[in-house]
């Protein structure tokens, strides 16, 4: 099952959502996250983080600054038993910030620059994949590779509801957090 990914975003699905988060202090792990990577990677999946981090293009925080708060996320997943195989980043917006960070990208989600990296660089099969996120453009993302899309309810999940259901969007499951999300996921790939 080496072909298989699993990308999650970051905040608001692995670790608390605030917003723009500049401080490794500020990365806490939401219950179950760890433990759902470390189920992935006891059944051999790729798992990957796909976030968007336009708070670089903002000017809240620098790319050395963010490569801080990566490796306490890594820090803390390790502690658990959990593995993420790579980190990628948006550091992009279309509207705010200075050059190179203000430019229309091929890698904020909803597009599947992230994505397509990891498939270039590790082999994963997108359609046998998984993007499991707390908002309308990770499943998009996934929509856009032919992954299956997950909506957790931790972050911003539960406010990304009526959205959905009223530009009638197609989800593949809806998760009350990571965990349960995993749970889908061996569901899928066992049977």
């Amino acid at each position: 099952m080496n072909d298989i990914g699993i990308f999650l975003d970051r905040d608001g699905t692995i670790n608390e959502e605030l917003e723009f988060i500049s401080s490794p202090d500020e990365v806490i792990l939401i219950p179950g996250s760890a433990e759902a990577i470390k189920e992935a990677n006891k059944l051999g999946l790729k798992v990957f983080v796909i976030t968007n981090q336009s708070g670089i293009a903002r000017g809240f925080i620098k790319e050395d600054e963010l490569a801080a708060v990566h490796n306490t996320l890594v820090e803390l997943l390790t502690k658990e038993g959990a593995h993420l195989d790579a980190i990628y980043f948006c550091p992009h917006h279309p509207e705010y910030g200075e050059p190179p960070y203000r430019v229309e990208c091929d890698c904020r989600k909803p597009n599947t620059g992230m994505l397509k990296q990891a498939e270039a660089e590790f082999g994963i099969d997108l359609k046998q994949s998984f993007v499991i996120g707390d908002r309308i453009a990770d499943v998009k993302a996934a929509h856009s590779v032919g992954a299956k899309s997950i909506l957790v309810l931790t972050g911003y999940g539960k406010n990304q509801i009526d959205e959905i259901q009223s530009q009638n969007i197609y989800v593949d499951y809806i998760a009350k957090n990571l965990y349960a999300a995993m749970q889908f996921v061996k569901s899928k790939i066992q049977s």
